[in-house]
């Protein structure tokens, strides 16, 4: 599985690579109800081979017309360069593009030659995010002519005169460890979410029944796992195993990375307890500290669903950088 950038980034490059050029929309301003983030993206085909999306269907659906009628090339004939254009200006473009009340977006628009160096650019970019490095994309709004910079930035697209940075986002990965009831769920929405999910536990039998599509599972020992695996900014670590065994033997390993988040799953007393465990593991009082225990956000949950929710919305709320 992919992340939406990734499978934008991965379909230019394969496209490009197979000698078609291919159109590269990128959204840099928004106002109002805008269906889309500044940086979501999508790509297509001369052909109409389309991946990504910029508004839920009506922005596309104007894109795909102009491109069959041919105006859309006219455009980038008479400019020569990279262009924008600006929907949603006036009342009646929102009512017939059905954006939200007060919705507007600026969509930079790039047609990209299969050159060699567009190659180049395109299969980097592919092969630094599927490695979890930081990267940015650089279009020269002049000339059109894309380079890349070894680093991401905290805002999506910055615009400074005739250049324009694009940073990309690695794919976010999950690691659960416990296979029970509650790992299902959260699985389930860590998968919506665009996490690439995989579930370890290596008590025998264990994994035997449990299974979801899109999860890759694992009977190896944690704490192999978190190092080999989960050690980076883009990792996340959940011990819902409510088994020392397991999620210790994990978080022995995590609470020394630079994983985004950890926590685990228990009550308050369950929490301390574990808490008073660690240090014989050989963490300081700082690694420990890190943990998030009790897991999740307080919302009077009961059942697994429930738990599952109040999991995510942390871990989503501390991958935005809100505690």
């Amino acid at each position: 599985m992919l992340s939406s950038q990734q499978q934008i980034i991965s379909f230019v490059a394969s496209r490009l690579a197979s000698g078609t050029p291919v159109w590269l929309c990128t959204i840099l301003k928004t106002w109002g109800s805008s269906p889309r983030p500044v940086g979501a993206m999508l790509a297509c085909t001369v052909e109409g081979e389309l991946v990504g999306s910029l508004s839920g269907g009506c922005i596309e659906e104007d894109f795909l017309e102009q491109l069959r009628d041919g105006s859309l090339k006219s455009q980038y004939d008479v400019k020569g360069q990279p262009f924008t254009v600006r929907y949603g200006e006036t009342e009646a473009e929102q009512a017939r593009l059905k954006l939200p009340c007060g919705g507007q977006l600026h969509v930079l628009l790039e047609y990209i030659e299969p050159t060699q160096a567009n190659q180049q650019v395109f299969t980097q970019l592919a092969s630094s995010l599927e490695s979890h490095t930081k990267i940015s994309r650089v279009l020269n709004l002049e000339t059109g002519a894309i380079s890349t910079e070894d680093h991401s930035g905290e805002d999506a697209v910055v615009m400074e005169r005739n250049k324009m940075t694009h940073s990309l986002s690695p794919m976010y990965r999950l690691l659960l460890l416990g296979a029970g009831d509650v790992a299902k769920f959260v699985a389930e929405m860590a998968l919506a979410l665009e996490y690439d999910v995989t579930l370890c536990d290596p008590r025998p039998n264990y994994l035997d029944n449990w299974h979801v599509d899109g999860v890759e599972t694992t009977s190896r020992l944690p704490d192999d796992v978190v190092r080999e695996r989960f050690s980076n900014p883009y990792s996340g670590i959940i011990a819902l195993a409510h088994d020392p065994r397991v999620d210790d033997m994990a978080l022995m390993e995590a609470l020394k990375t630079d994983a985004f988040y950890i926590g685990a799953m228990g009550s308050e007393r369950t929490s301390a307890a574990r808490r008073e465990r660690l240090p014989e593991l050989g963490l300081t009082k700082d690694e420990i500290d890190i943990l998030r225990a009790p897991i999740g956000f307080e919302i009077q949950s009961k059942t697994p669903a429930e738990i599952a929710i109040s999991i995510m919305a942390e871990v989503t709320a501390v991958r935005h950088g809100v505690e």
